[in-house]
């Protein structure tokens, strides 16, 4: 058993801090019962860190503070969406936070997806939840993640409150190469969220 726990905390390390995971993540490689042993195990020894029910991370930690930090949200939604073989997109303040466009850490991440409807509550704390609202494939089917970011971005912040400060993050947020994709991916998109799209993706003639 030491030996299988050396190999996964390997693969782990591998994948650098931050990164959220699950059994199912190492079922390519190992028995799934000797897998949820490393796990516990590796929990235990505090080389890992378990956040909800089946999903640990290789916490993050901060040198100034002398201390772990929170979950990185996303990943956890990630490993999930990993497990369970769901197409998801964040939503609402998630979306937000993830592009820039609000500094203020959600207290509940919203993630559209194509399974069920699921609440996690997320570290020792609980304080934060992780929500998954089952949705129509048209809101989580394009080809880029970044495409379905953008455009849940956009429907959270509104029309209204869209300026030009908003368009240069999101523009910053995006690789230049990404851009001529996105706008392929989003010609389906209705309305002004389409004409913010274009101009966020000004792509040189």
């Amino acid at each position: 058993m030491q030996a299988i726990e050396e190999k996964i905390i390997s693969r782990i390390y591998g994948r650098g801090r931050g990164w959220a995971f699950t059994k199912t993540d190492f079922v390519a490689g190992f028995d799934e019962a000797n897998i949820h042993q490393a796990l516990s195990a590796l929990a235990r020894a505090g080389r890992i860190r378990r956040v909800c029910h089946g999903v640990y991370d290789y916490p993050r930690y901060s040198e100034l503070l002398g201390q772990a930090l929170s979950p990185d949200i996303d990943q956890v939604a990630a490993a999930l969406a990993r497990k369970f073989n769901w197409r998801i997109q964040p939503s609402g303040d998630a979306a937000l936070n993830l592009l820039g466009l609000s500094t203020q850490v959600p207290g509940r991440w919203v993630y559209l997806s194509d399974g069920p409807s699921r609440e996690y509550p997320i570290g020792e704390d609980g304080r934060q939840t992780l929500a998954f609202r089952k949705s129509p494939l048209k809101d989580t089917g394009f080809k880029h993640r970044e495409s379905g970011l953008l455009v849940q971005a956009l429907k959270a912040l509104g029309k209204e409150r869209v300026d030009t400060k908003a368009v240069e993050t999101l523009r910053s947020r995006l690789e230049p190469k990404l851009r001529r994709q996105i706008l392929a991916d989003t010609r389906a998109v209705s309305g002004w969220i389409l004409q913010i799209i274009k101009q966020v993706c000004e792509v040189p003639a």
